[in-house]
């Protein structure tokens, strides 16, 4: 496994370096490059070739580029030079060609409209923005006209023409009575795409309203209305005639002659029409007759593409979606009624706009090199190609020898420095063009390195690895590895160079450890770096958990025994059916293996252990199986087994009334252990035929109940007995009974009312299930209104779950209602819930936004709230994208990645944090709602102050030999600042006594230090910080390691003179004393009731005698006060020391017996002890100091 992967400004330096021949490639984003290379200008935004403007805003032109140096911008109109300087009202933005008009102050945007063309310009070439078209939006009047009514017979067809205003864009068409009801339109009438309503033939019920025709216009949000049209239908028929109004043939009933077909529009029998590559063919076909016609969709020679081809309009109208060459030919729809059909034929042809194939490239030369544009594109017509280099006619340029113009594509030869300029290749036919810039540039730069330096990469041994070395020049420089410093180029055999000059070591050895340098060279000079590569040891599961078969209740172990490189962190963690296992009260999780305690059924299943350390991991997987427990009884006979009980049987209904019915069953076996309860479940053939649901549950005393049903519900029932072991099986299912239906009781919940787009509603519930429906053909009467306008109630009857208003104004509220009904009646009246129709994204961004920086990490924002008519939706948000531009820190790259702060509600205020210090950073706001985000304010730029370092990287503490320490450690990853230095605390200790602190300060350049140890005993805390003018940042602590020699205090900790009352070796050497003391008590006693007498004081010149004044208060004496051991050993029974460890007892010290203690932790008992210097630090061990020889001698 490799090591950390490379930025991604390391995968463009490398393709900068291989795709130098003409490849599509960035300037690496390291700062220190970007500001060295020179690079011609880049358009990089620019407005949209056809930009139409709202008349009420300022007009924005953008236009921005890049390029060292940065470029200067100016702008032709109608191909004349257009002096900015010259008008009050224009002015351009801050480091970018942005055109702002502003018409604060007066003027008509009118005046403005033209074509526009930017050109952005340094020292090494010009580069052209598309010829942008700015046109203002229009939304004219409609005429007033006065509209006499439209006398027409009944059956006959009717066209009642829109003729909406023309309007900048078109505007949008729709139809609606005088009182902003929508007509209801069908296949026998509807708006045509020519914004016309057509009747294929008019019925007198056609007079019960106005029509009018409504233009919606995008800019400007408007609608208007022109004057209403009024039908006067002649019949022969009142239309209340109720003999007429069912009858199965209207038409005829009504004396309505029957006709063939006639097309309303297009006119004729054939027709064609021109679409272009890309875009949406619509095809149309509008028919009268009587009954109405139904229209079919044919292309002749072939089939409709399925995957792009769409019926809209009931229909009339066929749309293919992005139509391209092959979508050409002959397409007819085929109007027909009992009476006949006609067919017209539609001529499509598929023209197209010039398109690319080759888009030129950039080109970065070494001088010296060959390169070549290529501008290849096409279209129909075919389009032409034009050069230009620098915004003029290569024509007109100086001639330039080693350039050579093929056509498409020009060839350069041996460019030179003097060969940089920006070429521009403009594909034009009578349908439009397409221009692109791309630069030649010629670099002449030595080799460098683009990774931090002294990379550091560990390897799982025998893996395959790749060490990367990123690198820039030119010319290409050439990059050749060595190992340690000597030895040949690195290449063949293990090791693999790539193209890039990355080297792979394809089975990683504990040989391969080691520094490798790679050097990059070309006729400039050298750069080297160095990768260190160390080689880890796998880790390896060597004692497996192994599949286990145990009874229920008892405990089981499973192993997992790793080996693994000591240098690693290593982690163990357990999965149980490849899902991570939750470690409850019942399990023991350590090191080695899992214990689980009281093992019950849920237990049994897969277990894998999984070692893992931060390079590699290993697993090994067991399975455990679970066994009823079979218990022995007292009385020596054997237990009978528990089990699941048997399914109850024969299934009887009784009682049967509307509402319920009375289910009896007989129990089955319980199988040793008792029934605790009943469940009984339902299921019904028409909703969920198939699926059972839980009815109710019962004690498992009883085996009849009364179950309460709904209304209209083919009921089928079977009942589950449950113990203490588990569930039964179902029993049969019983015989069905339907109840009685009865209108609904209630309504669907969860009424909602939300826009999915921005021009419609989608009123949406939860349906409701068969329980509630009481009866058949549920549906649901849905209603809807605008809530401010209390206009009438539209509604409409759905069978599903959903319901779509169409034609909507932007996120305005509507009272919603939903109601449930079957074919026995209503439910009850619904509540009314406030919907609303979708939302567009917000018009405006925030205003006047300020930045004050509070600290290194953090800017308070300040801005102006939008207008609420601008939000078009629910204000979700304030949010702030920013990014990194830069760090102030000329050679540290930084990421430029977007981050953004939302800030909630209707605020005007907020904070950013988590910012990194001493860097430039910018800004933008949107506002955000539940469409998405608006239009993005002005940037703003800020710079955060230094501030504390980060903690310094990979400390690392070694001790080669006792006497020396070496520390070593890396620079911050983030120095937030200009370091100053670095300061180093470090203090002796040995156990929990402290030595005295040492302070350190170094310069930020150096980062090594050596401590001469004062003793070989003490280990050393180290805390290390770096420091910038703000102050010290966080601190990383490091210890040094324990030498294996370091259990033996020396001389030089002899004479510690701590309180020997609170010593680890004092406390143990009493409590031997006192168990030596006590066994020759016991000893004694024994004596005495045989009437014997002992010689104790024979054997130890210890007095023990009750005359002996100190036995009053229980003391003794001890005067080697200057030869007492360190804190925390004792003294053993040979004279050495050993480390006293937190969990001594007495059987330490002898060989059983059992001590009694008062409650302050001395022995009932009195002693005293004396003891000579000599005897304390001699080797050789006494009879009197072991509780075993002294009951020899006593016996």
């Amino acid at each position: 496994m490799a090591g950390p992967q490379p930025p991604p400004w390391v995968h463009a330096a490398v393709l900068l370096c291989l795709l130098g021949l003409g490849g599509a490639i960035e300037i690496p984003m390291d700062p220190s490059i970007q500001n060295e290379l020179s690079q011609p200008p880049t358009i990089t935004k620019q407005s949209v070739k056809d930009h139409i403007v709202d008349p009420r805003d300022n007009i924005l032109i953008e236009c921005e580029a890049k390029g060292n140096p940065a470029p200067s911008f100016h702008w032709t109109r109608n191909s004349r030079f257009f002096n900015v300087a010259k008008d009050p009202r224009v002015s351009m933005r801050r480091r970018s060609g942005t055109l702002v008009i502003d018409f604060r102050s007066g003027g008509r945007p009118e005046e403005y409209e033209g074509e526009y063309q930017c050109f952005a310009r340094n020292k090494f070439g010009t580069a052209l923005s598309n010829r942008i078209r700015l046109q203002v939006s229009k939304s004219p009047l409609w005429p007033k006209e006065n509209l006499d009514p439209v006398v027409v017979q009944e059956g006959a067809p009717l066209t009642l023409q829109c003729n909406p205003p023309p309007g900048l864009p078109s505007p949008v068409i729709f139809w609606m009575s005088s009182s902003m009801e929508p007509i209801t339109q069908d296949k026998r009438v509807s708006q045509g795409h020519n914004g016309d309503l057509y009747f294929s033939n008019v019925m007198v019920q056609d007079m019960q309203t106005d029509y009018s025709c409504n233009a919606r216009f995008h800019f400007t949000h408007t609608i208007q209305q022109k004057n209403p049209f009024t039908l006067k239908v002649l019949t022969n028929h009142p239309y209340n005639d109720s003999s007429l109004r069912n009858h199965p043939d209207m038409y005829s009933a009504r004396g309505v002659a029957e006709r063939t077909p006639s097309f309303m529009y297009p006119q004729g029998t054939a027709s064609s029409q021109m679409v272009l590559r890309g875009m949406d063919l619509l095809l149309e076909c509008i028919a009268s007759g009587v009954p109405t016609p139904d229209i079919a969709w044919y292309k002749k020679g072939g089939d409709l593409p399925s995957d792009k081809a769409k019926f809209e309009n009931f229909n009339k109208a066929l749309r293919i979606t992005s139509v391209s060459e092959e979508d050409s030919g002959e397409y007819f729809c085929l109007a027909s009624n009992k009476m006949g059909s006609i067919r017209h034929t539609i001529s499509v042809r598929v023209k197209a706009a010039p398109y690319w194939l080759d888009e030129p490239k950039n080109l970065i030369l070494a001088p010296g090199e060959d390169g070549r544009l290529v501008c290849r594109a096409n279209g129909n017509p075919k389009p032409t190609v034009q050069w230009m280099v620098n915004g003029e006619p290569l024509q007109s340029a100086p001639p330039n020898p080693n350039r050579e113009v093929a056509g498409d594509t020009i060839i350069f030869r041996d460019t030179q420095i003097s060969s940089r300029a920006v070429y521009q290749c403009n594909t034009s036919n009578e349908h439009g063009y397409l221009l692109a810039n791309a630069f030649v540039s010629v670099l002449d730069v030595p080799p460098r390195m683009m990774s931090p330096r002294n990379q550091l990469i560990r390897v799982i041994l025998y893996n395959r690895t790749r060490l990367d070395c990123p690198f820039f020049g030119s010319p290409i420089p050439t990059l050749r590895w060595f190992k340690n410093g000597q030895g040949s180029n690195l290449d063949g055999g293990n090791y693999h160079v790539f193209e890039n000059g990355s080297l792979e070591i394809q089975m990683i050895r504990k040989e391969d450890q080691g520094i490798y340098t790679c050097v990059a060279t070309n006729i400039l000079g050298k750069a080297e770096n160095q990768v260190r590569l160390e080689v880890k040891d796998p880790t390896r599961i060597f004692r497996m958990p192994e599949d286990q078969v145990v009874k229920r209740g008892t405990t089981v172990q499973l192993e997992c025994r790793v080996k693994h490189d000591p240098s690693l962190k290593l982690t163990v963690s357990w999965l149980k059916d490849d899902q991570p296992l939750y470690i409850g009260n019942r399990m023991k999780k350590e090191d080695d293996s899992l214990t689980i305690f009281g093992v019950a059924e849920r237990d049994q299943g897969s277990y894998t252990c999984v070692a893992s350390t931060e390079l590699d991991q290993d697993r090994a997987k067991a399975y455990l199986t679970v066994l009823a427990d079979q218990t022995t009884p007292t009385n020596g006979l054997a237990a009978l087994p528990k089990g699941r009980p048997d399914k109850p049987r024969d299934l009887e209904l009784t009682d049967l009334a509307e509402r319920s019915v009375r289910l009896t069953w007989i129990p089955g076996d319980d199988n040793n252990s008792p029934i605790t309860d009943y469940v009984v479940q339902f299921e019904e053939d028409q909703f969920q035929p198939g699926v059972w649901h839980d009815h109710s549950k019962f004690p498992g005393s009883v085996n009849s109940a009364v179950l309460q049903l709904s209304p209209y519900v083919n009921y089928q029932f079977r009942v589950i007995a449950v113990n203490e072991v588990g569930s039964s099986h179902p029993s049969l299912p019983s015989e069905r009974y339907r109840t009685s239906g009865a209108p609904p009781e209630s309504n669907p919940s969860d009424v909602k009312g939300e826009g999915t787009r921005k021009n419609n509603m989608e009123i949406t519930w939860t349906p409701m299930n068969a329980t509630s429906a009481f009866g058949p053909n549920l549906r649901y009467i849905v209603k809807w209104r605008r809530r401010e306008t209390r206009e009438t109630w539209n509604n409409a009857t759905v069978w599903g779950s959903r319901y779509v208003v169409g034609q909507t104004p932007v996120y305005v509220p509507y009272e919603i209602r939903v109601q449930a009904e079957n074919d026995f009646g209503k439910g009850p009246e619904p509540d009314t819930v406030i919907g609303y129709s979708g939302e567009d994204y917000p018009r405006a961004a925030p205003t006047d936004v300020k930045i004050r920086v509070l600290n290194s990490t953090a800017i308070s924002l300040q801005w102006n709230r939008v207008y609420s008519d601008t939000v078009q939706g629910q204000l979700r948000e304030y949010r702030a994208y920013y990014w990194r531009e830069s760090s102030l820190l000329k050679s540290l790259w930084v990421s430029q990645k977007r981050q953004q702060a939302g800030f909630p509600g209707d605020r005007l205020r907020g904070v950013v944090s988590r910012l990194f210090p001493y860097s430039n950073y910018k800004l933008e706001m949107v506002v955000v709602n539940g469409r998405g985000d608006g239009p993005r304010s002005e940037t703003k730029e800020f710079t955060t102050p230094e501030g504390v370092p980060s903690a310094p990287r990979r400390f690392r503490v070694r001790q080669p030999n006792p006497q020396t320490i070496n520390l070593e450690w890396d620079h911050p990853e983030h120095p937030n600042g200009i370091l100053t230095g670095y300061s180093l605390r470090y203090v002796p200790f040995n156990g929990t006594k402290l030595g005295k602190q040492m302070v350190e300060n170094f310069s930020p350049n150096q980062t090594k230090f050596t401590v001469q140890r004062a003793d070989p005993v003490s280990r050393y805390r180290f805390t290390l910080s770096a420091r910038t003018q703000v102050g010290s940042g966080e601190a990383v602590t490091e210890e040094s390691p324990a030498s294996p020699n370091e259990a033996t205090p020396t001389a030089a900790y002899t004479n510690n003179r701590a309180d020997i009352s609170t010593q680890g070796w004092f406390i143990g050497l009493m409590c031997a004393i006192a168990l030596l003391v006590l066994i020759l008590l016991i000893v004694c006693f024994i004596k005495r009731s045989r009437g014997g007498k002992y010689p104790v004081r024979e054997k130890k010149d210890v007095p023990l005698g009750p005359e002996d004044p100190k036995e009053e208060d229980g003391s003794f004496d001890y005067s080697d006060e200057d030869n007492k051991p360190l804190q925390g050993s004792q003294t053993s029974l040979d004279g050495t020391i050993k480390q006293q460890e937190s969990d001594d007892s007495l059987v330490d010290y002898g060989e059983g017996g059992e001590g009694q203690f008062n409650e302050d932790g001395s022995f009932i008992g009195q002693y005293t002890v004396k003891k000579d210097k000599e005897e304390t630090e001699g080797n050789e061990s006494s009879e009197a100091t072991s509780p075993v020889n002294a009951i020899y001698s006593l016996a």
